[in-house]
């Protein structure tokens, strides 16, 4: 795996893969590349890492590997936007509330985002400009 920090999202779901076209939007230096939580590749970083699927993360976690460090959920989230053109890393002001508390809210939207926001019947179909932020076979 190469040097670039690692979001493992969830491949099928539509408000993540929104998510990672905002990400990739505001990385002009290309320091983010994505895994979907449904691939070989993720289940290898995430088990790395310590993180078992089903038990401390699943399939509604987004985990960031970031310099040898793995983040979940909110604290990937705040921890991502340190990185993005802008002023997004001001988000990062929402640290000072509980990680249990902002999980919660992080839980319960993500419980309901298939509802909301649907999803996909197959992964992400991937443009030639994005092939290099996405390393792995894609199982």
């Amino acid at each position: 795996m190469d040097t670039r920090y690692i979001v493992i999202f969830d491949g099928v779901c539509n408000f993540c893969n929104g998510a990672v076209n905002f990400i990739i939007a505001r990385d002009p230096e290309k320091r983010f590349a994505f895994v979907p939580v449904q691939s070989k590749l993720a289940r290898e970083l995430m088990s790395n890492h310590g993180i078992e699927q089903g038990s401390e993360a699943g399939v509604d976690t987004l985990v960031l590997i970031k310099e040898g460090r793995c983040y979940l959920r909110t604290d990937a989230v705040l921890e991502i936007t340190r990185d993005l053109d802008g002023f997004w890393w001001l988000l990062n002001v929402f640290r000072i509330l509980p990680r249990a508390f902002r999980d919660w809210f992080y839980r319960a939207f993500a419980r309901r985002r298939y509802r909301l926001f649907g999803k996909r019947t197959q992964g992400r179909v991937l443009s030639p400009d994005e092939k290099d932020r996405f390393p792995g076979d894609g199982t």
